[in-house]
């Protein structure tokens, strides 16, 4: 009788779909995924929605799981654009002009051109998250 293979981490799934990313793509996410999991030892990451998500692991009051509160980003990298798009990003006050969109649902969006525009924002997307991760009702 043969072993079931051992379920495989979140981290690893990451790694193993950024892997099958066109090769300049897979660069350019895996530099993003660095920056968001630096920012704080409490973002976690899995696969959500068929793409990369990053999530707070911490405690958190009780709520719906329909509010995707604990969601941080969730990247949309369909036909290869770098979007990432922050399910309640309307909460944060982003003077920087980082965040883009006026959804009714309360998300936000950030939208990268390449590797350079995500290196020169990246201070910048930094303190969206760690904004974010303050208005966290814990």
């Amino acid at each position: 009788m043969k072993e079931k293979p051992a379920p495989i981490s979140d981290k690893e799934m990451v790694t193993q779909h950024i892997a099958k990313l066109p090769p300049e793509l897979a660069k350019v996410i895996e530099t993003i995924r660095q920056l968001i999991l630096a920012t704080d030892p409490e973002i976690g990451e899995h696969i959500k929605w068929n793409n990369p998500c990053f999530y707070y692991t911490g405690n958190m009051k009780p709520f719906d799981p329909k509010e995707y509160k604990r969601e941080i980003i969730v990247m949309n990298l369909y036909k290869g654009r770098i979007m990432l798009v922050l399910p309640s990003g309307a909460r944060i006050n982003d003077t920087s002009g980082l965040l883009v969109g006026d959804y009714k649902d309360g998300r936000r969006t950030i939208i990268f051109a390449d590797e350079g525009d995500i290196i020169s924002k990246g201070k910048q997307l930094q303190q969206v998250i760690r904004t974010w991760l303050s208005l966290i009702d814990k």
